[in-house]
């Protein structure tokens, strides 16, 4: 009798998919790729086909999970229908709320996912650098409209996303559902936006 044709139909989103359930239900130390193989009813060479090593996996299923929030957010950095200072205030709240939204309905992922991201430095380093281009584009845009006045939008994306860790870092996790955390972020975004050099805050009064 010939064998399954399994292997034939497998993608690497099918492995991906199965390799996240399996590490929210064993976690990152005892998941393994035999674990995965076996979650798609299929050898763990058949996974070796498309990921090469257990780091390959891991890193993979890390980036798939990192690009989720980088592909949510590229939309409203990209909005060049909207005001500059609005899609800056609109990118770092939705950053912000992607992060505490992962760590709350999913907390035994999101752990494995903190985790995973510190064994995946070029992973990680790819995302940020992605992160910090949406955020120049944005400050890009305000200096050509006058509404910024920085001299390297890419320096100050920078110092923005590093000002605003606090808020996505996931090793703040802890922080994040604190009474004051929402009050704290808002504070911190209208400093922000004062330094890049429009001189005004949220709370200004409309005419």
């Amino acid at each position: 009798m010939a064998p399954p044709q399994t292997s034939e139909i497998l993608t690497p989103e099918r492995i991906l998919e199965a390799t996240e359930e399996v590490l929210r239900r064993h976690g990152p130390a005892k998941a393994t790729v035999v674990d995965v193989a076996r979650a798609l009813g299929v050898s763990h060479g058949s996974v070796y086909r498309h990921f090469r090593t257990k780091a390959a996996l891991r890193a993979a299923v890390t980036k798939r999970w990192l690009d989720r929030t980088s592909e949510a957010l590229a939309g409203i950095a990209a909005d060049e229908t909207r005001p500059p200072e609005a899609r800056l205030r609109d990118w770092l709240a939705a950053l912000f709320e992607a992060k505490r939204r992962k760590a709350g309905d999913d907390p035994e992922l999101f752990a494995t996912y903190i985790v995973l991201t510190k064994e995946s430095g070029e992973v990680v380093g790819e995302h940020v650098a992605d992160l910090t281009g949406q955020l120049a584009t944005v400050i890009t845009a305000g200096v050509a409209s006058g509404t910024f006045t920085v001299p390297d939008p890419a320096v100050a994306a920078r110092a923005v996303f590093q000002a605003t860790g606090r808020f996505h870092d996931p090793d703040y996790v802890t922080v994040w559902e604190r009474p004051e955390a929402q009050e704290d972020f808002a504070a911190l975004v209208d400093l922000v936006v004062r330094g890049l050099g429009t001189g005004q805050t949220a709370v200004t009064p409309a005419d």
